[in-house]
């Protein structure tokens, strides 16, 4: 588990310096740039098609995770914008809160 953490610290620390680079450089064009790429039909846009999909799926296995209370899907929705800057300290937070069960991790404390 100690080097699952340190793998999300990692990812978390990686795409926040990147996404400080590409803000300070480009501003917070994010959505104009990503469905431009997306109606462009090129390789930007599938891959902003394909991560969206990982996005969604993520999203909604927070909401699940949480029973989709309303607090669940307020998490997933939380989870769908701001991608791998929120689910990356959400897992590292969930890693310590079940004490490293796996199975309580990926299923919540209820259903585990």
């Amino acid at each position: 588990m100690s080097s699952f953490r340190i793998l999300l610290s990692v990812l978390f620390t990686a795409i926040l310096l990147y996404t400080i680079c590409v803000v300070v450089n480009h501003g917070w064009t994010l959505f104009s740039v990503f469905f431009s790429d997306l109606a462009g039909m090129n390789w930007a846009g599938q891959f902003n098609l394909d991560f969206s999909t990982y996005l969604t799926l993520s999203s909604l296995w927070v909401a699940w995770r949480h029973h989709f209370s309303p607090s669940g899907i307020a998490i997933g929705l939380v989870a769908l914008i701001a991608g791998m800057l929120f689910f990356a300290p959400y897992l590292l937070y969930h890693t310590y809160d079940v004490k490293g069960d796996i199975k309580a991790l990926l299923l919540g404390k209820k259903r585990a």
